[in-house]
């Protein structure tokens, strides 16, 4: 190796060898090793806390099976925990010696323990656990290795010298810490110890190194950045986010500041079964309350009982009396303090689940929240964003293809794609709306040749084309039937992509054309979306392919075609073709790598038809297989969709079997609405409507359009559906009608409230007289779904399916038909209370209607 090869240090591709190796060598290691524990810190049997325990290596436990490692005091919160030492230095030993890792609660047993404490011992014994503290010890504990001396000089160095040294932020400690850091690694290579990297002592050292700020790391000399890469590359570390989630403490004190109604009865829940049954915290239960499926029986429910029964039994732990799941059940209500602010009527059902109610006040105060702030209250993982949180998303959807109509098909990705993003969008994500238009490929010779026969003179005046299906038809038809024709198509495609200026001019006149009829219909759906098409990524797929190249993961198959195999499929992405063409495997590994390095998307969301799901993962599979993403930094999601199909179960098509045009399918809708909306205007029976000959167009516009959308939202998207206008321009039952029928009836009897009682809402809310009671079970109910709104959206970020959102105001609407029928609202001596009710569910119907991208309508 030469003297520049040296300076210059191992790739990226040997700096993952060597981590992987290395992890494969521990895990080895530790599976030989007889299992002891050691610390840095110390250890102890918890039972021992009179005084601070010495830094000897502990005692073997005194169980029969294999050991049971839990870690208690994780800091409570995944950021906190992501930067401290100790939980990811646990963290990286349970992945590297193959240590399974449970939660293991707080450690009040332990005064002398201040962060995150390892607890070992057998699961069934009653005796107190071995504990091993401190980030190196808690290492050694989990390794199970035989520490000797150089380890532990090592380990004391992390210790006394360097940690304090990056923690001080004194240039000089620092040098000198890393001077002595350096020397050895200038002689040993890759690890302190001489040997393979990821030693345990490589492990405490390179954790602090990369827990240092970004500054301090910058200034390391670049054989101390390349140690650190090696355990940042690993597999160990890069899973460690995921273990990390697993190990946080529940929540055991309710959060005022926290709008989800699920994670305040599960901090109920949470308290009152640690402190009945302390061992609770280490036996690995997840502690979560329901939301009951029959409102009979309560509003939420925790089923915790039955598996905590089994558990305790299991460790001879039950407390006298305690023989029954139900008791334990019991034992559980009775821990629940009676003036928590959550929960009331508790019981116990069937075989051990707890039943609750929320309280009245709980649910008033929640309402009176949306009514002051005049929006729903957002959950808390939409306002604790830091600026990682809010870092970008790519969203990639609608994508039509040049000089063709934008038909039903692209109906399902435009409508998700646009809910994808306002969702995202009101969770302080910043969204780059990606339209990925189909503007590159050999279809275009064809198109450019037809136009250039048609239009001879399209330079002096460029062509009026009105149809680009008909156009589109003819050109395919002279392609298919005429050699000559089709001979010149493709070398048009030829001089298209080495840039003739003719050919550019005539594909950019294709791509204006499409532009406008494409705008017709984001118009008409109020979508917002930037087009980057296909031919804006062709420059940047031979440095993809050099770069697969470089890494040794091209295989060049029979004819001469680069391909990249990925995991778990047998079929291998195909990066260049053998005549030296690309393809959609080539665009999208470029517009990936574009979109994470220079969008700066920690995100990354496509919406297609579902049968391009296998291209996607593989596509994602291969992004991360070059070590592009990791799934601790980044999100990938392909959202795939069912079709849209007729009355006859097939691909909805007209009657001549041509595709419909979308612009025609959603003007039909707003058709029929307006249709509809007159003859309710000259309705003779009473119930005639409140919408004047000037607004019906809007309204209906409104209407039909919101029709369409929701009938698409409401489902889960990987379903087909049958497209029907009946069916979605239904007032009655799940449809954007009955929604939007449902809100201006409300905003109805608020305008009658202040034109025939005088009660003015904005005025009770700005002269802060909003007072809420909910004593009326049609009340409570009502104030009950309008708390369910937070939980609902953490639920669609999950997964990013808008139908969680249609659901949940679907079930507020009817919540709402409910108390309006079943409370007089008008002229009642509760007026004030109930047309307040009525303003905080208009509100938060209107944020939901936004979210989806449905415009409300105040009167109809």
């Amino acid at each position: 190796m030469s003297e520049a090869e040296e300076k210059k240090g191992p790739s990226k591709k040997e700096l993952k060898k060597l981590a992987k190796k290395a992890q494969k060598d521990a895990a080895k290691a530790s599976s030989k090793a007889e299992k002891s524990g050691g610390s840095g810190g110390g250890a102890a049997s918890a039972g021992n806390n009179k005084s601070a325990p010495s830094a000897s290596t502990p005692t073997k436990s005194s169980s029969v099976g294999p050991p049971v490692y839990r870690l208690a005091n994780v800091p409570s919160s995944l950021a906190a925990a992501l930067k401290d030492s100790c939980t990811i230095k646990a963290c990286m030993g349970s992945i590297l010696y193959s240590q399974k890792l449970l939660p293991g609660g707080g450690s009040s047993s332990l005064p002398f323990v201040h962060g995150p404490a390892l607890l070992y011992g057998d699961a069934a014994s009653t005796s107190p656990p071995v504990v091993a503290f401190g980030g190196n010890g808690i290492l050694k504990a989990l390794s199970g290795q035989s520490v000797n001396s150089t380890t532990d000089d090592w380990l004391e160095f992390e210790r006394t010298e360097l940690r304090p040294a990056l923690m001080s932020g004194n240039a000089k400690k620092i040098d000198k810490s890393v001077q002595k850091l350096a020397s050895a690694l200038e002689v040993h290579g890759v690890s302190v110890m001489g040997t393979e990297p990821l030693t345990l002592a490589d492990v405490a050292i390179t954790v602090t190194l990369l827990l240092s700020s970004k500054a301090i790391q910058q200034t390391l000399p670049p054989s101390i950045q390349t140690y650190a890469e090696i355990t940042q590359n690993s597999p160990a570390y890069q899973q460690i986010k995921s273990l990390v989630s697993t190990l946080l403490p529940p929540a055991t004190s309710y959060d005022p500041t926290n709008p989800s109604l699920l994670q305040a009865a599960s901090a109920i829940f949470a308290g009152a079964i640690f402190s009945t049954f302390p061992m609770a915290q280490s036996l690995g239960i997840e502690i979560k309350a329901f939301k009951c499926k029959d409102i009979k029986h309560g509003d939420y429910q925790c089923n915790v009982a039955m598996p905590l029964f089994q558990k305790l039994k299991g460790a001879g732990a039950l407390p006298d009396g305690v023989k029954t799941p139900q008791q334990v059940a019991q034992a559980i209500i009775d821990g629940v303090p009676v003036d928590n602010p959550v929960l009331c009527e508790l019981t116990v059902n069937g075989p051990g689940f707890i039943m609750s109610r929320i309280k009245e006040e709980y649910l008033v105060r929640g309402v009176n929240e949306i009514i002051t702030r005049g929006a729903p209250v957002k959950p808390k993982c939409c306002t604790d964003n830091d600026d990682e949180d809010k870092s970008g998303v790519v969203v990639d959807f609608s994508s039509p293809n040049i000089a063709k109509e934008m038909h039903v098909g692209h109906l399902r990705s435009t409508i998700i794609g646009e809910a994808v993003c306002r969702i995202l969008e009101y969770s302080g994500k910043n969204v780059d709306r990606v339209n990925h238009v189909g503007d590159w490929g050999t279809q275009f010779g064809m198109l450019i040749q037809y136009l250039k026969e048609e239009y001879p003179n399209f330079h002096e005046d460029p062509p009026n084309i009105t149809d680009l299906t008909a156009f589109y038809k003819n050109a395919k038809s002279r392609f298919d039937e005429s050699a000559e024709f089709k001979k010149i198509s493709q070398l048009n495609v030829v001089k298209l992509q080495a840039g003739d200026e003719e050919c550019r001019k005539i594909w950019q006149v294709l791509c204006d054309v499409s532009r406008l009829e494409f705008e017709k219909v984001y118009a008409r759906l109020d979508i917002s979306v930037k087009e980057c098409g296909e031919s804006f990524y062709n420059d940047k797929i031979a440095p993809v392919i050099d770069e697969f190249d470089s890494r040794g993961m091209i295989s060049v198959e029979e004819g001469g075609a680069k391909c990249v195999f990925v995991p778990n499929f047998k079929i291998p992405l195909m990066l260049q073709k053998s005549d030296g063409g690309y393809g959609y495997d080539s665009t999208d590994m470029a517009a990936i790598k574009y979109r994470l390095d220079e969008l700066k998307a920690r995100q990354i969301v496509y919406i297609t038809d579902f049968t391009q799901g296998d291209h996607f993962q593989m596509v994602f599979a291969a992004a991360k297989k070059i070590g592009w993403v990791d799934d601790d930094s980044h999100r990938l999601d392909h959202i795939g969709f069912g079709t849209v199909q007729g009355e006859d179960g097939k691909r909805f098509k007209t009657r001549s079997g041509d595709t419909v045009r979308l612009v025609d399918l959603l003007d039909e809708a707003v058709s029929r609405m307006e249709a509809s909306l007159r003859e309710r205007n000259s309705s003779s029976d009473g119930k005639g409507g409140n919408v004047s000959e000037e607004e019906i167009h809007k309204t209906a516009c409104a209407m039909g359009y919101g029709a369409v959308k929701y009938f698409d939202l409401r489902r889960n998207p990987t379903s087909n559906y049958i497209f029907s206008y009946d069916r979605m321009l239904d007032t009655k039952g799940n449809t954007a009608i009955y929604l939007l029928y449902a809100h201006a009836r409300l905003e109805s009897i608020i305008s009658k409230g202040k034109a025939d009682f005088g009660v003015d809402v904005d005025a009770l809310i700005s002269d802060g007289k909003s007072k809420i009671a909910l004593s009326h079970k049609s009340e409570r109910n009502l104030g009950l779904h309008l708390e369910f709104f937070a939980d609902t959206i953490e639920e669609t970020l999950a997964d990013l399916y808008p139908y969680h959102i249609c659901d949940f105001v679907y079930a507020l609407s009817n919540a709402a038909s409910e108390f309006v029928t079943q409370c007089k609202v008008l002229g009642s001596p509760e007026m004030e209370s109930r047309l307040l009710l009525c303003r905080a569910t208009a509100i938060t119907m209107r944020q939901c209607f936004d979210l989806l991208g449905i415009r409300h309508v105040m009167r109809i």
